[in-house]
């Protein structure tokens, strides 16, 4: 079985999921999901939208026969044809699709063109960092003209969603705290993946956010919930778990165990665990283990008493990243009977569409007095920075920072959940929440999406 970009993107987010998709029984597989095919489906139009606007000459292959591609993008390559678009290309057990190959000298560079942003993190006063599942595909293609030495050097890029060309760099350290290269981090995946494809290593099931988007996620969940794994904890993910498991291997022993038996001074006996949060840790897995597990306070929360309420949340296409809905649940002296939902809408996805809508929403909650504005989690706050940059004559930066100044906007995942408040529940999502709280929705498990 040939190593693809797609089974290293797998390795990054869950070797599990590489292991199953390989020798997993096909009728454990959940049904494809909606949202994941939507998702796919627009990453093809956007992949296409780009291809279609290039003003430079190009080879297309993307109507071209798998049997008859290769052949005609090495031929393309010898040739030193400028822009090869849906090449394919192999080496040893490696196989690459990569969406562009640049001729540029000594070679080539591949790239892919990628519906999200080319970079993570990052904010007002540092830059992004490249995206570890973007970078194992490029260095997969790198790889390969390397082996058949048609590469330009330990470099690729990403056309993104912003319009930008992201390099992706393989040689330099990614910094001080992670000397490691991205090169470096593609040898580890590619060695892990080809050991679970070689059946000499054997993954383990671990529960994360990705899981919900995945087609095993009702296989690894029961499976998980079976060994009542300590992942099921919230934010205890599976490094922390491949650290503690073989001490304390499920939340039932770790629940009865005395954490301050694990500690010595400011430190754990887990690595990169430190006291406080190892007792958090076991005071959720107490929680867990209750009969029947309940929700409670770690402190008080306090809510000021307005005469209107806004619960406030907006839609992002992540694919075209436009900002099109703007909803607010209107509710006046507490009365639930009286809400109502107001809403301003971008018709198309167009810049003037958006900026309407965004002055429109601005004006009405900028316009009322007196009032408590709820979200959940920092995003509208980081959208409506966004947008006021992209926009700056609907309003300034002070005009954004004051309307989500804490006195009058709680960010009810931070302000809240995290810092007061403990739930029986695998996660912290709403949509977890929500639900544990009686609401339903059609589709019970995907979260929600963020570009």
């Amino acid at each position: 079985m040939p190593i693809t970009a797609s089974i290293l993107y797998n390795m990054v987010i869950c070797p599990q999921r590489v292991a199953l998709d390989a020798f997993g029984d096909s009728a454990d597989r959940d049904e494809p999901n909606a949202f994941v095919k939507l998702l796919w489906d627009r990453g093809t139009l956007f992949e296409r939208e780009t291809i279609s606007k290039l003003e430079q000459h190009f080879l297309d292959l993307s109507e071209t026969e798998d049997e008859d591609k290769e052949y005609l993008t090495l031929q393309a390559m010898e040739r030193g044809k400028p822009l090869i678009y849906s090449g394919r290309i192999s080496a040893d057990d490696l196989l690459g699709v990569p969406d562009l190959l640049r001729k540029e000298a000594g070679g080539y560079v591949p790239g892919d063109i990628k519906s999200g942003a080319g970079e993570e993190g990052g904010g007002d006063d540092s830059d992004g960092k490249p995206k570890l599942h973007y970078a194992v595909q490029l260095a997969l293609y790198v790889d390969i003209l390397e082996r058949l030495k048609l590469a330009a050097g330990r470099r690729a890029f990403v056309w993104d969603i912003n319009g930008d060309e992201v390099p992706y760099d393989f040689v330099t350290s990614q910094g001080p705290r992670k000397p490691e290269t991205l090169w470096d981090e593609y040898q580890c995946a590619l060695t892990e993946a080809r050991a679970i494809l070689a059946k000499r290593f054997i993954p383990q099931a671990a529960y994360s956010a990705a899981c919900k988007l995945c087609h095993w996620y009702t296989f690894c969940v029961d499976q998980l919930t079976a060994l009542d794994d300590l992942t099921l904890i919230p934010s205890l993910g599976r490094a922390l778990r491949d650290k503690m498991q073989a001490i304390v291997p499920t939340i039932a022993e770790f629940s009865v165990s005395n954490p301050d038996g694990f500690t010595n001074g400011k430190k754990s006996i887990f690595p990169g665990l430190g006291p406080d949060r190892l007792r958090l840790f076991h005071s959720r897995a107490v929680m867990l283990k209750g009969t029947p597990p309940k929700p409670y306070l770690r402190a008080p929360v306090v809510l000021r008493e307005t005469p209107i309420e806004l619960f406030f949340d907006i839609e992002v296409d992540p694919l075209r990243d436009i900002c099109y809905l703007h909803g607010i649940v209107e509710r006046r002296g507490g009365n639930n009977d009286a809400e109502r939902f107001v809403y301003f809408f971008a018709p198309d996805l167009t810049a003037v569409a958006e900026r309407e809508a965004f002055a429109q929403a601005y004006a009405y909650l900028s316009e009322q007095a007196n009032v408590a504005i709820y979200f959940y989690s920092k995003y509208e706050r980081t959208i409506y920075r966004k947008l006021q940059d992209r926009y700056p004559d609907v309003c300034s930066s002070e005009d954004i920072e004051w309307l989500f100044d804490p006195a009058r906007a709680i960010d009810l995942y931070g302000d809240v959940v995290i810092k007061a408040t403990e739930w029986p529940t695998r996660d912290h999502s709403i949509k977890t929440l929500a639900k544990y709280l009686g609401f339903n929705w059609r589709d019970t498990h995907v979260p929600r999406q963020r570009p």
